[in-house]
């Protein structure tokens, strides 16, 4: 008779262990726990059944699986983590003692860990990290404009906006914006590289109040290891390019000029931080491939595939150069950094005042200037050559791939709805009178590719409720289902509607009054 299996030894129970035991058989503190887990992708798992693991008990716990912590086990920053502790026990004795000797000794040689190893083993491809970059590029930017405080240090602030401003010029180099969103929160932007679309956020350019009820430990660590990973990726961007990284900057600035404002040393990292200057590309001897163009068949089965594809590459290519006509000078008042990027990205110049920070190329006399952007409802001084516009005509142009009229944007002009290219309306959702607009125009101009497809006759009130009877019991309460959530969106859709004819009633009548 073999042994009787004893309960919690086998099964479910033996696949997961609890925090405190996993601090146990690491043997480390709390906070080093969580770093740990943090660099390494470890995430806490909910059981299926808590019963069975926690020995009967339901209590909350938090549970990670076994394999998990044995493979923590065996990370080299583990032992870093502890050489640490044994450094800070050293230095507060030699500080209690009053031993400054041996106090620089042990500063000098304090232990420095890297995590390079990390990033190589939880991204094994390029793609693999392009696909995890959104979170990483949000913290980076946010903390690239966060003040020095007790819990950020600066040089923290100075690598985050480095790499930050690297991944810019990136961006501007290969032409890769795709959308552009003001909002509430912040910037939004999407870009494409190497096939794989990337959303971050960036905050807008305020003096920022760190919260005290938010963890910075924690987020820290989370900026650690996303400014290796964001490293990697950085100098893969710019190989790929042909650049040079660092990033070096192909032509010369007056250096006389810009001293006036920083630093000698400082100077080259101003101006790049500008994004108004073009990076220096490494010379190669390899010549530039043509791809060579074959005639399409039209009788053959991709021929339609290959023509929509070609307009495509044609559609993509206008949006690449949809500034590149365009000359803007940012008056004082606009986010100067933004606006930039946005110009820049779509083959447009700009410029600023001298006064106003380092990277300016032309004045705001030059002749050629073709959009000045503002935020004034007023201008002491305009030139008739120019178009005097609000900075919401870069975004919305971006979004709808092409040069908006200006008579919507000038100062002092109540601006249009600045919609969200994020947003695909589905079938009965509440579509703004904008959107539709745009929409009709899309269909006018595709009018010509849409092929006829033979109408399917809708079916009688009579015929349904014969379809809905002859169904069986589970699947009519599905249809019930869909019916009544399609009833209730109809129904907040008319709500949005009445409400956005009672805003527009509204705003006529305000016309009336002021004309």
């Amino acid at each position: 008779m073999g042994k009787l299996k004893k309960k919690g030894e086998r099964g479910a129970a033996t696949n997961y262990v609890s925090r405190n035991q996993a601090l146990k058989k690491l043997q480390l503190s709390l906070p080093d726990f969580r770093r740990l887990c943090i660099l390494k992708g470890i995430y806490p798992v909910e059981p299926k059944n808590k019963k069975k693991v926690n020995k009967g008990s339901t209590a909350n716990k938090t549970y990670y699986y076994v394999k998990d912590i044995q493979w923590l086990a065996h990370e080299p920053v583990l032992n870093k983590f502890r050489e640490f502790k044994v450094f800070l026990r050293k230095l507060k004795k030699a500080i209690a003692k009053e031993q400054p000797g041996t106090a620089d000794r042990l500063e000098d040689n304090k232990p420095v860990y890297t995590l390079d190893h990390i990033v190589k083993e939880r991204y094994p491809t390029f793609i693999d990290a392009l696909r995890d970059l959104d979170d990483a590029l949000s913290m980076l930017f946010l903390f690239s404009i966060m003040p020095q405080t007790d819990k950020i240090q600066a040089a923290v602030v100075q690598d985050c906006r480095r790499l930050s401003v690297e991944f810019q010029h990136y961006i501007i180099s290969s032409r890769s914006l795709r959308k552009v969103f003001f909002s509430i929160k912040g910037i939004y932007f999407q870009a494409e590289i190497q096939g794989q679309t990337i959303t971050w956020i960036t905050p807008y350019q305020f003096c920022q109040d760190p919260p005290t009820d938010v963890d910075f430990r924690v987020m820290l660590t989370f900026v650690d290891f996303y400014k290796t990973m964001m490293g990697f990726i950085n100098f893969k961007l710019y190989n790929n390019l042909n650049m040079h990284y660092p990033p070096v900057l192909a032509d010369k600035t007056d250096k006389k000029l810009d001293t006036n404002y920083c630093k000698d040393t400082e100077v080259e990292d101003e101006v790049l931080a500008a994004l108004n200057h073009t990076l220096k590309i490494i010379q190669t001897q390899e010549e530039d491939l043509e791809v060579d163009e074959f005639p399409i068949d039209p009788n053959s089965e991709d021929a339609e595939a290959i023509q929509a594809q070609k307009e495509e590459e044609t559609k993509l290519e206008r949006l690449k150069n949809l500034f590149s006509e365009c000359k803007v000078f940012l008056s004082r008042e606009v986010p100067r950094e933004t606006l930039v990027f946005m110009i820049r990205s779509f083959g447009g110049q700009v410029s600023w005042d001298v006064s106003t920070a380092i990277g300016a190329t032309f004045a705001e006399t030059d002749e050629s200037i073709t959009h000045q952007i503002v935020d004034r409802p007023s201008q002491g001084h305009q030139f008739l050559s120019r178009y005097y516009i609000q900075p919401q005509w870069v975004a919305d142009s971006i979004n709808q791939g092409k040069l908006l009229p200006v008579e919507e944007y000038f100062p002092g002009e109540e601006l249009p709805p600045h919609l969200s290219p994020f947003v695909k309306e589905e079938e009965g959702d509440y579509v703004p009178p904008e959107r539709k607009a745009i929409m009709d125009q899309e269909m006018d101009t595709n009018q010509n590719e849409v092929t006829e497809e033979e109408e399917v006759p809708d079916m009688t009130r009579e015929e349904k409720e014969l379809a809905v009877a002859a169904m069986p019991r589970k699947d009519r309460r599905l249809y019930e289902k869909i019916m009544h959530s399609k009833k209730k969106k109809r129904s907040e859709v008319r709500k949005l509607e009445s409400k956005r004819k009672v805003h527009d009633e509204e705003k006529a009548k305000k016309k009336l009054k002021s004309s």
